[in-house]
């Protein structure tokens, strides 16, 4: 079987371009992606984006480190994943599963809003997310995740819907549990990346961001995508704004 696949941009967040890629000036616009699985066996959403008490109430959500390193005025009212899903005639109600690259605010942050879908995450990111040091160490944030969904954790590969067309693929190193996403579509292969690999440069040229849970785990989920792409699988990067100007939005479908 195939699925279909949609891209959706949950607004922008700007930051400091050396943060996220070594080398990198000044700052950068980051589009926020989520994207839309849709499968004869049911509908599964890769990320959720940001919370939209982003725009009004940072303070309450995210450290002092975060609100002075990010700027989120280009997160609209609009942007958050539910006026998203419905803005392509999709009930977030009605959404199977939520399928986590890695538990940071950007990622899981709209996850309150697709009330019914099982969460499916690696077990080791979903361990470090529900410690008491996840926000101090790692930067994750309970009230994006623990929300009371159904949580199905899963060790390295796992084939969401049992033939093959959609697998969760490990890609540690960004997070301890980090996973990138192969969706077998009538186009092809693709892989969306998530926050294994930012830029196309970041694959190109190994350029890390300044803070990762395990350097050499990262550099090993890039050999593994570019490994992937030499394959014939199209990668769909995780937050390159050049890149991701060429990606068709929902409701037109990406592939």
């Amino acid at each position: 079987m195939t699925a279909k696949l949609f891209a959706m941009t949950c607004g922008y967040v700007n930051g400091p371009f050396d943060a996220l890629m070594e080398g990198g000036e000044g700052r950068i616009d980051l589009p926020i992606p989520s994207f839309l699985i849709e499968h004869p066996k049911g509908r599964a959403l890769y990320d959720t984006g940001m919370h939209p008490e982003l725009r009004t109430n940072a303070k309450g959500r995210l450290s002092e480190r975060l609100i002075r390193m990010f700027d989120f005025s280009r997160f609209g009212p609009k942007d958050d994943i539910k006026s998203k899903l419905e803005s392509i005639d999709r009930d977030p109600g009605k959404i199977d599963f939520i399928i986590s690259s890695h538990l940071h605010f950007d990622h899981a942050g709209g996850n309150e809003f697709v009330p019914n879908a099982t969460v499916i995450v690696q077990r080791r990111e979903w361990e470090v997310g529900m410690a008491p040091e996840s926000e101090a160490k790692f930067g994750f944030y309970k009230a994006d995740y623990d929300k009371g969904h159904k949580v199905k954790q899963v060790d390295g590969e796992h084939d969401v819907f049992g033939d093959g067309s959609v697998v969760c693929i490990p890609t540690y190193g960004h997070t301890p549990g980090h996973q990138s996403l192969k969706v077998r579509t009538e186009q092809g292969e693709i892989v969306l990346t998530g926050d294994a690999c930012y830029f196309c440069r970041t694959l190109k040229e190994r350029r890390l961001p300044s803070r990762v849970f395990d350097r050499e785990q990262m550099l090993a989920s890039l050999d593994r995508l570019e490994a992937l792409e030499k394959g014939g699988a199209k990668l769909i990067f995780g937050h390159d704004p050049e890149f991701w100007k060429s990606v068709p939005q929902g409701p037109q479908p990406l592939f």
